[in-house]
């Protein structure tokens, strides 16, 4: 049991991106929702709360788990529906960033919410003392800031911000809601203009403009030169105000500007003149197709010319070594490499590295005591690989801090004076449950992330811990009877050496005293699918190959002990049929699920035609044809066309995850759910799900039923003629082939060498592969 009582329904005020969003995320979490905004002029006062949740459910990336959460939202108006407010446990304030609004707005709030409520604000930057300012002491004591990044759903970031007045046990709770429900990465804030994340990403943000603002660099020089290069998302810079909006940077600057007039780096947040014109232009980045970036009607990207405000075509990059450093895998290596280099690369980013991170150590502790806090609030709100502490450590503690006082940075002297005298020459020490941190004015604090978070990295270096490997696998001891099986091929794709690492882990847990098996990864992705180039490679004997991967889900799928599959991010094809395998997987919530072999002229056939098959048979009652066949015709609509699932849970209704799988929303979590998971299915006295040896097919009729909606695809010129033939294939193989005349039942092995059948029929098409071909090259599907 929890020692918090979780929320059940929440009142969000205010239906803007901000707002609506994060009833979205609530909502997909299981809360009840209100969604309330002002009254709108006219008859219907619910208009503007309508448009909002309109666009909302128009947004994409999708803000829900699944289109079914949306009915979870109950819309209204300030003046009809104040009295909802009475019902909820928890009520958000997210209306516009005008400090009389939101305070007029609490004392209303004040007058109905009820006496264990929490309020909250979602400002952004807003002095969260003054927004409460002649509120009672009782109300006071039980509000704070929770601070979402957009969007809500995808950004870990969830910065909160306890007042002077604001209880201990509010705080404890909402930062328990918001890891254990919400899935967020919670970072504790001062009362301070735009708290972290913002407050140290905006400036750096603005260093590197600056940089092209005086014509020293092009603006696509500074974003190669600070996206994925340095561990930052590939939106880099300007890209990333655009994608902002260049309005929301310009309100953002002159909040800041105006609020830290103590800062002595104030100037560096004084909205460009440049950004104040485009903006008044209209030119605001993506939301209007025009800011620092343009897609000009022929598919080109040109860049705005500062001078005239006019595109023109990018200049080709004079950054000498470029390629060279993309090259390098390692980040610490990369970075060390770049910092040291001679020409304009090395000049850019030793300035941008060196400014970025002595402000840094002046805002503390002014906005944190502690840096990790600042590491963790850039990699969560802003999708660092490393916040500006952890780079310092990865170039060198005491090389960068002489580097900083031989250009003039201004270091404060917890740094230069404190840490030295505690002995401390790093912010870091030691790695996962081991790990200590440098904190202002104590020293090194134990920074372990929770007990429930198991870093798959710390295992894995732990060579006491190492079971077995080869080249793309590695199998660990990860405690309490439980083994776990990461792999690492490029891509995290499924080849023969990872099948081979699968099947000695099953040798090794069956034949020990291992309660059962984890397999898992840290990859960005968890499985990208089978390896095409071994598939391309293996034609002579594809046979054999394919019958191996299908041999290998079996073994998975009916292993006398539990194996958990805990998957996250992109699943696709043969990792689906690798989590299908799994008779009880755990996803996490931001997993992106799909059978997408079509898109390279194949299907299913690592048992994944077989298992939506037999998904359709069971999920009909009493397998009545008239609905195996509309679940079937789903499972045929998602396959032939690719579909992937958006979340977890919407890859549930889809029939890729079974109804009773596992979802955790903190995706940091699913190795230790995993993990538990093994050991309660094996002191529960684990069997394996029966062998299905009768599977409910429909035969021909069916078949010339979904040949008919293809045909509709075909003729209003949704597929081409080929994805028409791979529609006929793959409606072959899922309704019996021609083992059937009618509805009849197959054997689970009689529905695998069929899918299998099929699959070397198409891969030997020369159309197929193209497809192969193509996207093993340019990284994106061929529709020929």
């Amino acid at each position: 049991m929890s020692q918090f009582k979780p929320f059940r329904r929440v009142a969000v005020l205010g239906a803007g991106v901000m707002g609506s969003q994060i009833a979205a995320l609530l909502a997909s979490v299981g809360l009840q929702v209100d969604l309330l905004d002002i009254p709108a002029e006219g008859e219907n006062k619910n208009a503007i709360v309508e448009a909002g949740f309109k666009r909302l459910r128009k947004m994409k990336p999708t803000p829900f788990y699944s289109p079914k959460a949306a009915r979870r939202i109950r819309l209204g108006n300030f003046e009809e529906h104040w009295d909802r407010l009475r019902e909820a446990d928890w009520i958000i304030e997210a209306v516009i960033e005008r400090l009389d609004i939101k305070r007029d707005l609490m004392a209303k709030v004040e007058k109905v919410a009820r006496r264990d409520a929490i309020i909250s604000t979602n400002t952004s930057g807003l002095p969260l003392h003054q927004i409460v300012q002649g509120r009672r002491l009782p109300f006071r004591r039980r509000f704070l800031g929770t601070h979402f990044f957009n969007p809500p759903r995808y950004l870990k970031l969830l910065e909160l911000i306890p007042t002077k007045d604001t209880r201990q046990d509010v705080l404890e709770r909402m930062a328990w809601f918001g890891r254990m429900v919400l899935g967020k990465g919670i970072v504790i804030a001062k009362d301070t203009p735009n708290f972290i994340a913002n407050r140290i990403g905006v400036f750096t943000l603005m260093h590197a403009v600056q940089a092209a603002l005086r014509g020293e660099y092009t603006i696509q020089e500074v974003d190669l030169l600070t996206g994925k290069l340095i561990g930052r998302p590939k939106s880099a810079t300007f890209r990333t105000a655009d994608l902002v909006g260049l309005d929301t940077l310009l309100h953002v600057l002159r909040n800041l500007y105006e609020n830290v007039p103590h800062d002595e780096s104030r100037e560096m947040f004084k909205p460009p003149e440049v950004l104040e014109r485009m903006v008044e232009k209209g030119l605001l980045g993506d939301k209007v197709k025009a800011g620092f970036y343009k897609k000009m009607p022929n598919g080109e990207i040109w860049v705005i010319n500062f001078e005239t405000l006019e595109y023109e075509p990018p200049k080709e990059p004079d950054l000498p070594g470029l390629d060279k450093y993309k090259k390098i895998a390692d980040l610490d290596e990369r970075l060390r490499a770049l910092y040291a280099d001679e020409g304009r690369i090395g000049a850019f980013l030793r300035s941008h590295f060196l400014t970025s991170m002595a402000y840094s150590a002046r805002r503390i502790p002014e906005i944190t005591e502690r840096p990790a806090d600042v590491d963790r609030a850039m990699r969560w709100g802003f999708g660092w690989t490393y916040g500006p502490f952890q780079t310092w450590d990865a170039l060198g503690f005491e090389r960068v801090l002489a580097d900083m006082q031989a250009v003039g940075e201004m270091v404060p002297e917890w740094v230069t004076q404190e840490m030295p005298a505690k002995g401390a020459k790093s912010f870091y020490l030691g790695f996962g449950p081991e790990q200590k941190s440098y904190v202002y004015g104590q020293g090194y604090q134990d920074d372990a992330p929770p007990h429930d978070e198991i870093p798959l990295a710390y295992f894995l270096r732990q060579k006491d811990r190492h079971i077995w490997s080869n080249s793309e696998v590695t199998m660990v001891d990860i405690g309490d009877g439980v083994a776990l099986l990461e792999f690492h091929s490029k891509g995290n794709t499924l080849g023969r050496t990872v099948l081979e690492g699968f099947h000695k882990a099953m040798d090794i847990v069956g034949d020990g005293d291992f309660r059962g098996l984890v397999i898992a990864n840290d990859g960005e992705n968890f499985c990208l699918g089978a390896n095409l180039l071994e598939i391309l490679m293996s034609m002579e004997n594809l046979d054999e190959v394919v019958k191996e991967f299908q041999q290998t889900m079996q073994r998975i799928r009916y292993f006398h002990k539990p194996i958990v599959v805990a998957v996250h991010g992109r699943v696709l094809g043969g990792g689906v049929e690798l989590m299908m395998a799994s008779p009880h997987p755990v996803a996490a919530a931001e997993s992106y699920i799909g059978l997408v072999e079509v898109g390279v002229g194949l299907i299913p056939a690592g048992t994944g035609t077989t298992r939506m098959v037999a998904w359709a048979a069971e999920s009909a009652a009493n397998e009545r044809p008239n609905e195996v066949q509309a679940f079937l015709a789903k499972a045929f609509e998602q396959i032939a066309m690719a579909k992937v699932a958006m979340s977890a849970v919407e890859a549930q209704e889809m029939g890729y995850l079974p109804k009773g799988a596992v979802i955790v929303t903190n995706t940091d979590r699913r190795v230790y759910v995993a993990k538990q998971e093994v050991i309660r299915l094996y002191e529960e006295g684990y069997t394996p799900p029966p062998y299905r040896n009768a599977i409910y097919v429909l035969g021909p009729d069916a078949r010339a039923a979904f040949m008919s909606m293809a045909y509709n695809m075909l003729e209003g010129r949704y597929i081409t003629e080929y994805e028409y033939y791979l529609a006929e294939r793959l409606a072959f193989a899922m309704t019996g082939g021609d083992l059937v005349t009618g509805p009849s039942y197959l054997t689970e092995d009689q529905m695998l060498d069929l899918e299998r059948r099929v699959f070397l029929e198409l891969a030997h098409q020369p159309k197929t592969q193209e497809r192969m071909w193509h996207i093993l090259k340019y990284r994106k599907p061929l529709r020929n």
